[in-house]
């Protein structure tokens, strides 16, 4: 600029270009001063506000960690030890900022309340006392030492787990203390590229940025934690599919209706657990995976409902939380239902008695119909009284819990009652008897073996011995004709009781004929 060629002319014309400039960055510079000045401080304001949000944060979390231990105390562990560290860092960088004002000697201007940032151009201060040439002094070297051991720190209590690796990523690069390349290539150690040289005011709100580093740092923690539980929480890994079907019991062949939804078991106790109007001791009903076991007596046959309600204590009030569930009570089995396939029979003429039920249908919801059927006291008691024909068909229909129909039949064959048996003395078909003996013995008629025990009354009978006539006898015993035709017989000679007439006491039923009775006299 200031050239051989130059006329004295130009020369003053540079001259007052030089000046100009250096006036032009003589205001631009306390303009920089100033703005880093506001910027410092807005850095501070934000690290009030952080600091107490994070106050509230760390009390939140202790809390929830007596209410529900299991699930939120290492949380809380963590969210303190990560406190103390940062309290301490955060107070050291401090306590490196007091040392750039009491060095330099600024003062807060007591009308503003701020330091005097256009004037804060000098960094002789941390040039001379962190520095020894192009090394790091003792000072120096003990606050890289602080900043590295800030970061062990954290990384200790975060650990190794994989879901705090992207959160220690973004701590790492807030943090990163290696050595920076500058623009001319040289490699600089990372206090040197960021403080050296630099104006007080710079270094000073330089250090505010890293105490606002530390305060987001502790509250992205303590939502790393709050976040890492609720994720472990919610993580479908440790859920289970659950059945839940819209009843507890089905009939064969009806459609299946229920839904099945992701859950697991909360192994936090409740406060209080009510079932059915009654409260459960919770000392015997909650087992080790915090499910409540329930033990009571269930209703009449049919669909019954379960209503009742957890309680548990969540930010220290009260939290109630319905039980509603249903089941099907059916008729406990007390015999077994065994038939043969070939002897569904009923007799006509006699009152069958029938039980006739629909598995897991109450009785009042259970109807049947059949020609002379009819329905008897007792929960699903009939009575068959069949008429002419071989063959009765029973229907039988039932109203589910859905509302829809169920129904079945079955086809009983109708049978006279069997031929009865003739009698003397209580002595079938054939017998030997002394003459006194058949004089004075009785005639009856039984249905040996019969499903029905009946009554039968015989009303006449033939007596024949053998040479005489046939004798007409009515009743039980022999009349005065027959008991002297006896006489006549010869020992060892046959007397035969034949064409007995029976009849069922009580009833008109005509029975078919009675069975003979052959006696051999033995005298």
């Amino acid at each position: 600029m200031g050239g051989a060629k130059e006329t004295p002319r130009q020369k003053m014309i540079s001259l007052m270009y030089l000046v100009l400039i250096a006036m032009l960055a003589l205001n631009m510079s306390k303009e920089v001063l100033s703005a880093f000045g506001l910027m410092d401080e807005k850095f501070e304001n934000a690290n009030t506000l952080i600091g107490e949000n994070n106050t509230k944060t760390l009390a939140s979390l202790k809390a929830k960690a007596e209410e529900k231990p299991k699930e939120f105390a290492v949380a809380a562990t963590k969210a303190e030890q990560i406190t103390t560290v940062s309290k301490k860092f955060y107070n050291y960088l401090g306590g490196l900022r007091a040392d750039i004002i009491k060095g330099g000697g600024y003062e807060i201007d007591p009308d503003t309340g701020q330091l005097p940032f256009d004037t804060m151009d000098k960094g002789d201060y941390i040039d001379e006392l962190w520095f020894a040439g192009d090394k790091l002094s003792k000072k120096g070297q003990a606050v890289m030492e602080t900043i590295n051991k800030y970061k062990a720190d954290i990384k200790k209590i975060v650990g190794n787990d994989v879901k705090y690796t992207k959160a220690l990523e973004n701590f790492e690069r807030k943090f990163n203390t290696q050595n920076i390349k500058a623009k001319d290539g040289a490699s600089k150690l990372w206090l040197d590229y960021r403080f050296k040289g630099f104006p007080a005011i710079a270094s000073l709100t330089t250090l505010t940025t890293m105490q606002n580093d530390v305060k987001t740092t502790e509250a992205n923690m303590f939502n790393l934690f709050l976040g890492n539980t609720l994720d472990e929480a919610v993580s479908l890994k440790n859920y289970q599919a659950i059945v839940l079907a819209d009843k507890s019991a089905f009939f064969a062949g009806e459609k299946f209706q229920g839904k099945v939804v992701l859950g697991k078991y909360a192994d936090v106790t409740p406060t209080k657990l009510m079932v059915n109007g009654q409260e459960i001791d919770l000392s015997k009903a909650i087992d080790s995976t915090g499910a409540a076991r329930l033990d009571f007596n269930v209703g009449n046959v049919g669909e019954q409902k379960i209503d009742g309600e957890f309680t548990f204590l969540e930010d220290g009030k009260p939290l109630p939380i319905k039980i509603v569930g249903n089941y099907v009570v059916v008729p406990r089995p007390n015999s077994a239902t065994i038939s043969a396939d070939k002897m569904n029979v009923v007799y006509r003429g006699l009152d069958n008695p029938m039980t006739i039920s629909f598995a897991g249908v109450p009785d009042n919801k259970v109807s049947a119909s059949g020609a002379g059927l009819s329905k008897a006291s007792g929960q699903g008691k009939y009575v068959m009284r069949p008429g002419s024909g071989r063959e009765i068909k029973i229907n039988v229909s039932a109203t589910l819990d859905d509302g829809s129909k169920a129904s079945d039949s079955q086809v009983f064959r109708i049978k006279d009652i069997p031929k009865p048996t003739g009698t003397f003395n209580g002595q079938m078909d054939t017998a030997k008897l002394p003459r006194s003996n058949v004089e004075i013995g009785k005639v009856g008629a039984l249905l040996p073996d019969f499903v029905f025990d009946l009554d039968l009354q015989v009303t006449s009978f033939k007596f024949k011995v053998p040479g005489q006539a046939t004798i007409n006898c009515n009743g039980t015993r022999l009349s005065g004709q027959a008991k002297s035709a006896l006489r006549k017989a010869k020992r060892g000679a046959t007397v035969q009781f034949f064409d007995i007439k029976a009849k069922i006491k009580g009833k008109t039923i005509k029975l078919k004929g009675v069975s003979p009775v052959i006696i051999e006299l033995t005298n």
